[in-house]
């Protein structure tokens, strides 16, 4: 959504200080960029290339990912003028081969006149699949999440309307509580980036309608500025919140919730450095928690390389970094030593993990491909 990479660089400290939210186990180490693991038997893929000159479109970005029969499938937010613009619509395209080759780009929505249907996120209900779409007017106003549902038996998209108002923008996929609830996290888009009006929410489904969901604002101190973009982990009973800071501290903030989303602590600074970008969570079938965005000792708010931090299975804290990819790579994908990997998202499917994410060559203002790396599962322990 907002995209403007920030240069700002600091220096973290470890272990937790006082009134920190630990989300990193202070008897590890953090590593720094140059000394963080690559990943073994990583493979890559390209999904959708920069090229404007072929296809007209000069932005990209918020990619989501979907298996749905056999298939998978990829969105993002498609803007042949500026980012944030009535212009802006939701493609996606298919591959039948997990990835490796994908069909030609198709229209998922878009709005009509001064309205846009931009990137969002991916929901199953146990029955069908839905597209939950950040929407808005003009330049990012009166922002709310549009849903639409998969038919299989024609292919098309059917839009079931406005899914969540207030100004929610949906950023991961929800997940369901042990009580059956659906939480869905995200934005609310409340002013201008840089301002104290975009705190981290999540949208409710208690009852499985996912053409229905109600917003609850994450609470955080009055002055603090964050642009609330953000994911969820299930650990028990508690959903932990984990967002994006506003790029003065680049560190994650977080908050928790012990009854299923319903109310939140405050959000506060956690002793995790992380880029001020949207960050992806969740968690293994090995019962490990992950992290995905850019969370080394000293890359501040640079969006590379794109990491994955993960927990020991069945615990809270993450205790491993490992590099998904560098900026400079020998691809497949684009390689440039100013290379914003951003806004990543993943899902498993059949023991490999599958993280789709953003890459501007360094061409910067979001002039993004969306490329696809594939992780085996199991090339991920924790010490």
């Amino acid at each position: 959504m907002f995209a403007k990479s920030l240069l700002l660089l600091c220096a973290c400290v470890l272990p937790a200080a006082s009134g920190q939210f630990p989300l990193w186990d202070p008897s590890v180490v953090l590593p720094s960029s140059a000394e963080v693991r690559p990943i073994q038997d990583v493979e890559f893929r390209v999904i959708k290339l920069y090229e404007p000159d072929a296809d007209g479109f000069h932005w990209l970005h918020g990619v989501a990912l979907a298996w749905a029969e056999g298939r998978l499938i990829c969105s993002f937010g498609h803007n042949a003028g500026s980012e944030n613009t009535a212009s802006e619509r939701a493609d996606f395209r298919t591959s039948l081969d997990a990835g490796a080759t994908w069909g030609p780009v198709r229209l998922l929505a878009k709005g009509e006149g001064n309205e846009a249907v931009s990137h969002g996120v991916f929901g199953h209900d146990g029955t069908s699949l839905w597209a939950f779409l950040g929407s808005f007017q003009g330049f990012r106003e009166k922002v709310h999440t549009r849903a639409f549902q998969l038919d299989e038996d024609t292919a098309a998209w059917q839009d079931r309307g406005i899914a969540a108002g207030d100004g929610f923008w949906p950023m991961n996929q929800p997940i369901q509580t042990r009580q059956g609830r659906w939480v869905m996290p995200g934005i609310i888009v409340g002013g201008e980036f840089g301002s104290t009006t975009n705190p981290a929410a999540v949208a409710l489904s208690d009852t499985g309608d996912f053409a229905q969901w109600r917003v609850v604002a994450i609470p955080k101190p009055v002055d603090l500025v964050i642009w609330g973009e953000s994911a969820l982990i299930a650990d028990g009973d508690d959903l932990i919140c984990i967002a994006r800071c506003d790029g003065s501290n680049p560190v994650a903030l977080a908050s928790v919730s012990h009854d299923g989303g319903e109310s939140w602590t405050e959000m506060a600074p956690s002793n995790l450095p992380m880029a001020a970008s949207k960050p992806c969570a969740g968690t293994l079938s090995t019962g490990q928690h992950y992290l995905i965005c850019t969370t080394t000792a000293e890359a501040g708010n640079r969006r590379s390389p794109l990491t994955i931090a993960v927990s020991r299975p069945g615990e809270r804290l993450f205790s491993a970094v490992f590099a998904i990819r560098a900026a400079e790579s020998p691809g497949p994908g684009e390689s440039n030593p100013n290379a914003a990997l951003s806004y990543p998202y993943a899902i498993e499917h059949e023991g490999k993990l599958y993280v789709a994410y953003s890459n501007d060559g360094g061409r910067g203002n979001n002039a993004n491909s969306a490329e696809l790396a594939i992780i085996p599962v199991e090339a991920l322990p924790a010490p």
